[in-house]
């Protein structure tokens, strides 16, 4: 039995990071303990350090972030019948209810009752052991590392927009932003099959990577008059931005009867052309995380069909978390996934 202190790392405010030495969390009967191998910072983590809060989610009391995370199990409930110590896993860090009609019809990221890790005020990954239900956890095959695995989080969000709106072979897509979550949006439309995709943002080296992901055709919104270039192009537009130049856009570039999925977190508010929407008969599809696509995306990573190692272009060692969260929010334009990795 794993005991005695283990090091976490806290958020206590706007730009405030603390470390201290907490009690190991002790697993349930059928859940696991997971010793941390590699926590990727999330544009969320990021906003919560700038800003102690994202919309009415506030940090009241000192809080560990993180929740795109990968480890390996050390421990195990007496219950548990499909992992054992030495396994790899990803951890999928939103735990809903399981009893709501909505956990049982299926559409459990929209529980209201969901425990979701790094989001007040439930504990998330920065810290070096975890517990997770079996069932949230999935072994990684061999050849997917502890990193990758961490990087099922993100990708997890693009397919899931996929299914929503969905994205079917042969079809044209269009992302709009190209961070982390927009370039692994681009890789799960090609994934399922989209014949075309274009991904416009501003920023050279996400449009770089966006092709590597599976986008065929780049473009800078810097230099292009994106709403008159892409107008009408696509049966499928995935929003990843979230901001209100965006939201409009994504009317403007889907084809008439098309598809719209708003996947990066908007304002509480926006003005947009919902008359534009109505007169193309718009399906408008808003994204909230994921549910029922991890293991799918796991099955894809192993297989080669979607490669997200390169995304992972800086690392920290835990606990180096207050450097990463630094890092990553003061070169959004150089950092495409940091990641923190545990000895």
């Amino acid at each position: 039995m794993t005991s005695g202190p283990m090091t976490a790392v806290f958020l206590e405010g706007v730009h405030k990071v603390v470390q201290a030495e907490v009690p190991v969390p002790q697993p349930g009967p059928r859940d696991v303990l997971v010793r941390m191998k590699a926590v990727g910072v999330c544009g969320s983590d990021m906003h919560y350090y700038e800003h102690g809060c994202i919309g009415d989610f506030v940090i009241e009391q000192p809080l560990i972030l993180g929740h795109e995370c990968a480890g390996e199990v050390a421990e195990v409930g007496q219950e548990v019948t499909t992992l054992q110590p030495g396994d790899r896993v990803a951890l999928e860090p939103g735990i809903p209810c399981r009893r709501c009609a909505l956990c049982l019809g299926g559409r459990y990221n929209l529980c209201r009752d969901v425990v979701f890790m790094g989001t007040p005020p439930h504990h998330g990954a920065f810290r070096q052991y975890v517990t997770s239900p079996e069932d949230f956890a999935y072994r990684l095959p061999d050849g997917v590392s502890a990193e990758v695995g961490a990087t099922v989080e993100p990708l997890a969000v693009g397919m899931h927009a996929c299914t929503l709106t969905g994205v079917q072979p042969g079809e044209s897509v269009a992302v709009l932003g190209a961070g982390p979550i927009g370039l692994l949006a681009v890789a799960a439309a090609s994934a399922a099959g989209a014949a075309h995709i274009t991904a416009v943002d501003m920023v050279p080296r996400r449009l770089e990577f966006a092709g590597r992901m599976g986008a065929d055709r780049a473009v800078d919104a810097r230099e292009a008059d994106v709403s008159s270039e892409l107008a009408d192009s696509a049966d499928v537009v995935l929003d990843c931005a979230g901001v209100e130049q965006t939201l409009a856009q994504s009317f403007n570039l889907a084809r008439p009867g098309g598809r719209v999925g708003w996947i990066g977190m908007a304002a509480r508010t926006a003005a947009v052309p919902l008359i534009e929407a109505q007169a193309k008969e718009l399906t408008i599809v808003p994204v909230f995380r994921y549910a029922n696509v991890y293991g799918r995306a796991v099955s894809l990573l192993a297989s080669g069909r979607i490669d997200t190692a390169p995304l992972v272009t800086h690392r920290f060692r835990f606990p180096e978390v207050e450097e990463a969260l630094k890092f990553a929010s003061e070169n959004r334009e150089v950092a495409l996934k940091t990641m923190v990795v545990f000895d």
